[in-house]
């Protein structure tokens, strides 16, 4: 169900007849070497299409039209060869609705410099197009991103490649559709917001269902489909004594397997790649889905515990933008703090931790939860593999939507966890934890978040970029004064923008 490699980016090169037809053979044929260049070399995970070198306005406007209208672009590379005059591009880029990278590069590395002459100079002038090309993007607003280098070099490659993976990004979030089963959870702030502006902005569909519909899915499914799944959950995991065949719980994991099945038509059922739950209603489950969860989510679905819609929609989003890559995405929370020694975050949550971070086989348990007021859950336990990641907020400030990262170090846990009954994931934040958690408190962000271990902080830059968010890294660099500092002069920022 993630699909990035069919999704495909437009390579655009612009230039002008005043060169004549030979310069522009040349101009199209280097563009298709460059375009053959990129896709040999598979840095960039779509794929890349040449599209013709645009020279009239007429053109520019109808490529414009066809990339909206393509559900296959996920957003264009622009390049100016030569110069372009740009307000041929006025019309064309004030109705394009896809991401753009302005590429600026040359198709040489170097430069001749015993034989350069004007021919030479006319022809490689990406230096001047893409400055005229600026500046028209700069007057009229256009949201990119530039990279600038040679591009046949790695550290292009893999810019272009962070920000199709973003664009790859927002083009789900376009037609992201969204379960909830019951609301958010009572009293609680942080999970609520405005669904519709959600849709206007972001493309989210949130729509509501009571538990009892999920109910109905889960009567549906049939025995000889339940004991198949339990037979996979004995193979693939470490079985618990007490859920192993025969076990005096082994019926709790035929009731795990049968909520998994459920959930799994019902979404699919919907065309749903996104949901969210909450303990506090959970009329006729026999238990709060963990495993269900879990699992889902390990095959690309977005979660949200307790209602939280709009984290749902951004762990779908994150895991759509890391497909292929190493390392896994999950929902997360931070859970409770080690002050001792170097400050460290526990973070977890009651059960419902994507499988995707961690190098070791899981183990398939039963413990109480404690709250909910059903029988003891399902669910994997495991702890996450070390490494850099980043954890994720997106948020509702009431005027427009903000995005937090938070760069952080997991490390293995400093002692065995015995005792506690739930995946984990155990992290240094960047700059520490004094910093990160102060700067994280004051500009709002919730206590549920998108985890990965194979995005960075640039990858969800690209997305905020494309998506209009308001984005606020908390790094190794983040100064608190400064950073306060910052978000005062957004508040000034949007505020004289209308928003």
């Amino acid at each position: 169900m993630l699909d990035v490699v069919n999704k495909e980016v437009w390579f655009v090169t612009g230039s002008q007849h005043l060169y004549g037809e030979e310069a522009l053979q040349a101009v199209a044929d280097h563009s298709r070497n460059i375009v053959e260049g990129l896709n040999a070399r598979k840095a960039i995970p779509l794929n890349v299409i040449l599209k013709p070198v645009l020279t009239t306005p007429e053109a520019i406007a109808e490529l414009c039209s066809e990339a909206n209208a393509s559900q296959g672009c996920a957003g264009l590379i622009t390049w100016m060869h030569t110069f372009s005059p740009a307000k041929m591009w006025l019309g064309g880029l004030r109705t394009l609705t896809k991401p753009v990278a302005h590429l600026h590069t040359q198709y040489v590395r170097d430069l001749p410099w015993n034989s350069i002459d004007m021919d030479f100079m006319n022809l490689n002038q990406s230096a001047h197009g893409d400055r005229e090309f600026g500046h028209l993007a700069m007057r009229i607003g256009l949201k990119r991103k530039v990279v600038v280098g040679h591009w046949e070099d790695q550290d292009v490659q893999e810019r272009l490649a962070i920000w199709s993976r973003a664009a790859a990004g927002w083009h789900e979030s376009q037609h992201l559709k969204i379960a909830r089963f019951g609301d958010n959870m009572r009293d609680v702030a942080v999970t609520e917001g405005d669904k519709v502006e959600a849709q206007a902005r972001l493309g989210y569909s949130v729509s509501g269902y009571g538990v009892g519909d999920l109910f109905c899915a889960i009567n549906q499914v049939g025995d000889s489909e339940t004991e198949a799944l339990v037979s996979e959950y004995r193979d693939r995991y470490n079985v618990a004594p007490p859920l192993r065949k025969g076990g005096e719980r082994s019926q709790a994991l035929h009731d795990a397997a049968r909520i998994e099945l459920g959930l799994r038509a019902f979404l699919e059922n919907g065309n749903f790649n996104a949901f969210t739950d909450t303990f506090q209603d959970l009329h006729g489950l026999k238990q709060l889905p963990g495993i269900a969860v879990q699992r889902l989510m390990e095959d690309g679905y977005g979660f949200g515990a307790e209602g939280d819609w709009k984290t749902a929609a951004l762990v779908r989003t994150m895991k759509v933008m890391a497909e292929g890559m190493p390392g896994g995405t999950s929902f997360m929370e931070d859970y409770t703090y080690d002050f001792g020694g170097t400050a460290k975050v526990l973070g977890a949550h009651m059960l419902e931790i994507c499988p995707s971070i961690t190098t070791d086989k899981p183990s398939i348990e039963i413990h109480p939860l404690s709250i909910g007021g059903k029988a003891d859950p399902v669910r994997l336990v495991f702890t996450a593999a070390s490494g850099p990641a980043v954890n994720v907020s997106l948020i509702q400030t009431g005027n427009r939507f903000r995005m937090i990262v938070n760069e952080i170090d997991v490390i293995d846990p400093p002692q065995p966890l015995p005792e506690l009954p739930v995946a984990r994931a155990v992290w240094v934040p960047r700059p520490n934890l004094r910093t990160a958690a102060a700067a994280w408190i004051y500009a709002g962000g919730a206590h549920h978040t998108g985890f990965s271990q194979a995005l960075t902080s640039e990858h969800l830059e690209d997305f905020a970029e494309m998506a209009g968010l308001e984005f606020l890294p908390i790094d190794a660099s983040t100064d608190l004064r400064q950073f306060r500092n910052e978000l005062r002069w957004n508040d000034t920022a949007y505020l004289l923008r209308g928003q």
